[in-house]
């Protein structure tokens, strides 16, 4: 078997990959490229780290870059005709689900008051809303749009999915405008691309009903900050952002202080045992292109 060099950002990658047959895994720190970068056939670039675009010009056998997260909006068309793309889409969707659902609870349970009542020393008991019986759009219908309807069922709640394209039990996108007024809440886990970016405007936000939830945990810019904006500060609507646009959010933004607003840095996936299972899928991808086959999470165009 062919050895196929692969770079890796951190100790993680090395135990993970140093079982894998055909592989030669090197960790490499990209101010200071190994000498084995100069046979590196596949690049793991680290997490959210889209300046590492710079090295691909380094690396003359480059043919795989394999993403450690499951957006690659940073990397789509930057890369050379001959090199593939490949997400690690499968690792987080369990736990962006997660921080989906702690959000939801958290506002429709009224957590946060009930905090800042502990804080003030005042017992104030009074009846919240629920989760159960709530209608909930998904939008985006991947590994995490699923693993989103699993735990919103769970809790009893009635959700409906979107995709591009409509399929069983799936609708289609082009639906959105007849389904925004009949849901509670939205939630929105789709990739970065040009269809996606302002895909939540002012016309999106004024389709849904009087509190309604919008919750990101998908990327900043596929909600328009201004439109939203406008809404919490009306009250018409509540939000739970993990991201932003800017992100990371600069001192001063109105987002900071903004009514209605549960508000998180960008760590829906940033949880125990992350390394691991990011990795698994990696290893999974890399195996394929050892094998000589196209890794299973390929990016095809936007994606």
């Amino acid at each position: 078997m062919v050895t196929v060099t692969v770079l890796v950002p951190d100790a993680h990658g090395v135990a993970a990959l140093a079982g894998v047959r055909g592989v030669r895994v090197v960790q490499y720190d990209p101010d200071d490229l190994p000498v084995e970068a100069a046979d590196a056939e596949v690049l793991v670039p680290g997490f959210l780290s889209a300046d590492k675009v710079r090295l691909v010009g380094r690396l003359p056998r480059l043919r795989l870059v394999q993403l450690l997260t499951a957006g690659a909006e940073a990397w789509v068309g930057q890369l050379p005709a001959d090199v593939m793309l490949s997400t690690c889409g499968g690792a987080h969707g369990g736990s962006t689900a997660e921080w989906a659902m702690a959000a939801l609870l958290a506002v429709y349970r009224d957590i946060r008051e009930f905090e800042d009542s502990r804080r003030a020393g005042r017992w104030d008991s009074h009846q919240t809303e629920t989760l159960q019986g709530k209608r909930v759009l998904v939008v985006g219908a991947g590994d995490l749009g699923q693993q989103m309807r699993r735990k919103l069922e769970a809790f009893d709640a009635q959700v409906t999915m979107v995709a591009n394209t409509a399929r069983d039990g799936v609708r289609g996108v082009h639906e959105l405008p007849e389904l925004l007024p009949e849901h509670d809440a939205v939630v929105l886990m789709v990739p970065m691309t040009a269809a996606t970016h302002h895909l939540v405007d002012r016309d999106f936000l004024a389709k849904l009903p009087d509190r309604a939830v919008v919750v990101n945990a998908a990327r900043g810019p596929v909600v328009d900050t201004e439109a939203l904006l406008a809404e919490l500060t009306s009250g018409r609507l509540r939000a739970a952002l993990d991201v932003t646009d800017p992100e990371p959010l600069p001192e001063g933004h109105p987002l900071w202080t903004a009514p209605g607003l549960l508000l998180t840095p960008h760590v829906a996936g940033s949880c125990t045992g992350v390394h691991e299972r990011a990795y698994k899928v990696v290893a999974a991808q890399i195996e394929r292109y050892i094998r000589g086959e196209k890794p299973a999470n390929l990016v095809l165009g936007d994606y």
